[in-house]
């Protein structure tokens, strides 16, 4: 067998964009030339396709000029990216390069919450990841806490605001959150990622301003009950239908809490630092990895996540916070260094989590797509 031609998407229409550019680097770094052909693949913030060339400059530096643009087609017997600039003449010609699988590092909305994953199975590409339901489950944070409460999985106690209702009635959705939540509180847009938009609020006036800001980004918003003293745990798992779980991880952030700035601005003295191993009792990592499993297949998981916990120094509790479906690649990131500390160093990984889209897929391949009754 030849190399495996595998397309990496990267940028997309989110306020996580600039990351999805340092991820996808890191991931096409580490790949095995002699296994894997690479096709960068860029997405702009207003939702064009790009390659050949070179996307990420393209993307990076602002210039469409420097890459092509380019469509992926919701049809199988095409597979790949179809040049726009030869459509017109002959569609046939149009083929730029057909893909084996593709490899999404796209954080946020049109990339990681399940849009790009229909198309992809409208296409028949295999893909690295999640499937649509799981995407758009870890995406949106108020229905992941909704199943997670259905399946008896302990999150913190939240309240969900749409953002007419905060826009309407302002006065009534600051009273409920204080009614039933009490202060502080943490105000957060439901389907975003990287901290974006996410604030600590320890009274109303602080409270009206981190909902303002959080319905700039949704418009679903989601207020969460503070944890006491909380510390930040994570734990990567991985596989399809028989995951696995990393050692648990800590990051001690360089501000109050593990905000924007805490995770890609602060760097030096000031940066935040991850522990791994996370420095808990046996018997509390192993309940951070239970828990982690748990959460992976209870939204019918695939291929990757890193699923963040709370844990309180005061009460000892331990609580699901989110599931990244599409955890951030960089170099510095837990989700690959954790399972580098659990043996399964980084270009080790990307192999896995390709075998494992191919996997899927062939799964996916046995079932039937036609009925015949019997007689």
């Amino acid at each position: 067998m030849g190399r495996i031609r595998v397309g990496v998407l990267f940028g997309g229409r989110s306020g996580e964009h600039e990351i999805s550019l340092i991820s996808a680097r890191s991931v096409m770094r580490v790949m095995d030339p002699e296994k894997y052909e690479v096709v960068p693949i860029g997405i702009t913030k207003e939702g064009r396709w790009l390659a050949s060339g070179d996307p990420m400059a393209a993307l990076s530096q602002g210039d469409e000029g420097l890459s092509s643009p380019v469509a992926l087609l919701g049809d199988p017997a095409c597979r790949g990216m179809v040049s726009l600039r030869e459509l017109e003449p002959h569609l046939a010609r149009a083929l730029l390069a057909q893909l084996d699988v593709v490899f999404p590092v796209l954080h946020g909305p049109y990339g990681e919450d399940g849009t790009v994953q229909g198309l992809l199975d409208l296409a028949g590409i295999p893909y690295v990841g999640a499937g649509v339901a799981a995407s758009a489950l870890g995406m949106d944070k108020a229905l992941f806490k909704d199943l997670m409460r259905a399946h008896g999985i302990p999150v913190v106690k939240y309240i969900v605001v749409k953002r007419r209702e905060w826009e309407r009635e302002p006065k009534g959705v600051l009273n409920r959150v204080e009614q039933e939540l009490g202060y502080p509180v943490f105000t957060k847009p439901a389907n975003l990622g990287s901290s974006v938009g996410v604030n600590k609020c320890r009274n109303r006036e602080e409270l009206a301003r981190g909902l303002a800001d959080a319905a700039q980004y949704d418009r679903k918003l989601l207020v969460e009950a503070a944890v006491p003293q909380a510390r930040e745990i994570e734990v990567s798992v991985l596989g399809n239908d028989d995951p696995i779980a990393s050692v648990p991880g800590e990051i001690i952030p360089s501000r109050e809490f593990y905000s924007y700035a805490a995770k890609y601005l602060d760097d030096g003295d000031r940066a935040s630092k991850l522990l791994i191993p996370a420095p808990l009792p046996q018997e509390l990592a192993e309940r951070a990895r239970e828990l982690a499993l748990r959460a992976y297949l209870a939204v019918d998981c695939a291929g990757m996540a890193r699923v963040d916990f709370l844990l309180s120094r005061e009460t000892g509790e331990l609580y699901v916070s989110e599931l990244n479906t599409i955890p951030g690649f960089t170099a510095i990131s837990m989700y690959p260094k954790l399972w580098e500390a659990s043996g399964i160093p980084y270009p080790e990984l990307i192999d896995r989590l390709i075998g494992l889209a191919l996997e899927r897929q062939a799964d996916r391949a046995r079932n039937r797509v036609s009925y015949q009754p019997e007689e």
